[in-house]
This record gives structure tokens, sequence and C-alpha cells, in this order.
């Protein structure tokens, strides 16, 4: 496989189906979000934390590879000619939402309830965490847009929310795990 194929040299890109569009188009940047997300994921998977964190991230960046080759798929090419779907892959699945519902919820079982907001940071790996969780948000605000002009999958809009509060839960658990201090946000009195 070769890695440049010189067409998009003029700054367009092919979507699945065929359709060039603009390399800024909202599905580009909605899909190139959800791949920098991946790229953070993968980071967090790095550090030295529980295996069972790992192994369930692993399983995240997997679907979101399946995400982004949903949001790369305009609804009206999904399907082929002979009526058969183009992506003969898994799509996003209620299971998998649940998986990270359950995983928030075994999580927040193990952790003080949360009285105030709290300031992003105390260990490195809980910093990771939140930047993956703003990139996901990021990622679910352009899937969302994509959504009001062309029609998106709903697993995809949920799959993204859900796992914005997944990182955010972890990164709380990492934080209990690795003892590092949680810094709640209490405003400054005027």
């Amino acid at each position: 496989m070769k890695i440049y194929t010189k067409t998009g040299d003029k700054g367009t890109t092919a979507l699945f189906g065929g359709t060039r569009v603009p390399k800024h188009h909202i599905r580009i940047e909605s899909y190139g979000t959800v791949d920098e997300l991946n790229s953070y994921i993968g980071l967090i998977r790095d550090q030295s934390i529980n295996e069972n964190y790992k192994t369930l991230l692993i399983t995240i960046q997997d679907r979101l590879f399946t995400l982004g080759a949903m949001l790369a798929t305009p609804m009206e090419k999904k399907i082929l000619k002979n009526g058969k779907e183009r992506l003969n892959i898994p799509k996003i699945s209620e299971e998998n939402i649940t998986v990270l519902e359950d995983a928030i919820d075994q999580m927040n079982d193990e952790l003080p309830p949360m009285t105030h907001f709290v300031l992003p940071g105390g260990h490195q790996t809980v910093s990771f965490c939140h930047i993956a969780r703003c990139v996901c948000r990021r990622a679910e605000r352009l899937a969302t847009a994509l959504n009001d002009i062309e029609p998106v999958e709903p697993q995809v809009l949920t799959y993204l929310n859900r796992l914005s509060d997944y990182l955010f839960v972890l990164a709380r658990k990492l934080t209990h795990d690795l003892k590092a201090d949680e810094v709640k946000w209490i405003p400054e009195k005027q």
C-alpha cells in the first residue's frame, strides 16, 4: 500500500463512496477529530495504569476506528447499488454504549461523590485523560454540527457523549488510584 497518493495535493480528499470534498469539510473535521481522540487514548493506554483500563481503552480505540469510518461515509453512499452495505464492519451498538456506562458506574461506586467541579491536573496521566475528554467533546460538537447538515447515525452521537463521560470518570478514578490531589474549583468571591 503506497502512503502517498498525490490525490489530495489540491486540498480535497475522498470520502468512502468516492465523493471528493475539501479537507476542511465538516465531515473531515469530524472524523479527523475522532482520529486525534484515538491518539490521545493511546497515550493514556501507554501510561502505568491498571491492565483492565488498558483493555477497555483498546476496545474504545477499535470502536473509534469504526466510528470514524461511519462518519467518513455519507448516508447516501452507505448502500451499494447491489443493496449491500459499503462498510462491512461492525457498527457502534447499544452494547458498546452499555460497556461505557457499566465502566462509569463501576468506577463511580469507588469514588467519593462530587461536590464541586475539579480542576484538570494533579498527575500527568490524569491530565492526559482530561485532554482526551476535551478532544472527545470537540468531536461530539463537530459530529452534531455535521448531523445538522447531513444525518449521522444516532449511536455515533451517543457513543461520543458517553465516552466523554467515561474519560472524566476515568480521570477521577486515576486521581484516586494514583493518590494524586483532586483540586476542587471554588470560585473566588467578588
